[in-house]
């Protein structure tokens, strides 16, 4: 009889937990022996995995914003890896998070463990020096975009492009009456969806944005409906009392996640730029997309020119255009955020454009990626045994 496979798992955050659950599934599928530990959130235990402390505790982003969780982070990634050195997996699998999961998989590497990154880090956009401490901690990358394969295939690391399981998920064409009629919503109302983000941070930087530019909208269009989809409790919160601050006539419909339903619902989109701007391309929505960093941040990005990319929104970066508006910093202001939306909804061929354009977008990562996934790190970890 075979040895069980044994995988370590981190994942960081929502989206990371819902990869994780993906792959797990497809990884067991395949080798219904595996046993799966490490960090992981509630969609992974769900799974299958068991959880050495939930990956909500490495839900913090910004170079200077996480100066004040560094001291928790490292004893926390200290007392995980002396765990996984002890366990010995079969291979090591970082989702997401890189800034936790590369130093890890550094140590993980040296001690003779076979490493994968799920999630290609942003060094094609930003501090491309990191590519070089990647060549020495990770076997192999998974890529969810085409380009960044491109990218690591000049900086002579291993990559695989195995699509985004968005992509999968989402239908080609959705259905927006039925999401309507799940959120309760009329079918001849003009929607805006407001997705200001799913980590506090992000939400706290940018809900008077979404609040200011709601309240601008509706000074313009008093029939406009909107809707939010909070991640959590304590984003909910954060953005009721923006709302409530500055907008307190409006009436915001604050949904309890539902983001995709959301989306599908919406004519137009306002959303903080990550993966909520992509699963919006998916479901075919014009949007605007905006992020605000920490000054400091901010100041340190613009000081190092450490930005590379020509944009930050996933749908101009797969496009390789401006398809859609993006809006940085002091660039956000909700007169000009808020006419951007309205002119999404008054033009109805810029919106097919758009669609068609998402379509082709939609169809390019639509790879199997779960599976496509699994078997690239059951092929790493066969290789190395044999």
């Amino acid at each position: 009889m075979p040895t069980p496979l044994r995988i370590g798992l981190v994942a960081g955050e929502a989206s990371g937990d819902t990869l994780g659950a993906h792959l797990i599934e497809s990884l067991r599928r395949r080798r219904p022996d595996v046993r799966f530990f490490g960090i992981a959130g509630p969609k992974m235990q769900s799974a299958g995995c068991e959880v050495w402390e939930p990956s909500d505790s490495l839900a913090v982003m910004g170079l200077f914003e996480i100066l004040r969780d560094l001291p928790r982070l490292l004893r926390l990634r200290a007392r995980i890896r002396r765990a996984f050195l002890a366990a010995r997996p079969d291979v090591f699998v970082g989702i997401d998070a890189p800034e936790f999961n590369l130093g890890l998989a550094a140590a993980l590497r040296r001690a003779g463990i076979p490493t994968v990154q799920y999630v290609s880090p942003q060094v094609w956009a930003w501090r491309q020096s990191r590519v070089r401490s990647m060549r020495d901690s990770i076997d192999l990358v998974l890529c969810l975009l085409p380009f960044e394969k491109r990218f690591y295939d000049e900086q002579g690391l291993q990559a695989e492009f195995v699509g985004h399981p968005l992509a999968d998920a989402i239908p080609l064409e959705v259905d927006r009456d039925a999401a309507r009629a799940a959120l309760g919503l009329p079918m001849d109302a003009q929607v805006i969806a407001l997705l200001p983000g799913s980590r506090r941070g992000e939400v706290t930087r940018l809900a008077a944005d979404f609040a200011a530019t709601a309240r601008w909208l509706a000074g313009q269009r008093p029939a406009l409906t909107f809707i939010a989809p909070m991640a959590s409790a304590a984003t909910r919160e954060i953005f009721a009392a923006a709302l409530a601050r500055l907008a307190p006539e409006l009436e915001v419909s604050l949904l309890d996640g539902r983001a995709q339903a959301a989306l599908i619902a919406a004519d137009a989109v306002l959303v903080a730029s990550g993966t909520a701007s992509l699963e919006a391309a998916l479901c075919k929505r014009p949007m605007v997309v905006v992020y605000r960093f920490g000054a400091f941040t901010a100041w340190a990005l613009r000081r190092w020119q450490l930005v590379k990319s020509k944009f930050f929104a996933q749908p101009n970066l797969l496009a390789d255009r401006r398809v859609v508006s993006e809006y940085f910093q002091e660039q956000i202001v909700p007169e000009s955020i808020g006419a951007e939306l309205l002119m999404w909804l008054d033009d109805p061929t810029r919106r097919r454009e758009l669609a068609q354009e998402f379509a082709r977008i939609h169809q390019n990562l639509r790879q199997g990626g779960s599976d496509s996934a699994a078997d690239a790190i059951l092929r790493l970890v066969g290789a190395r045994a044999s």
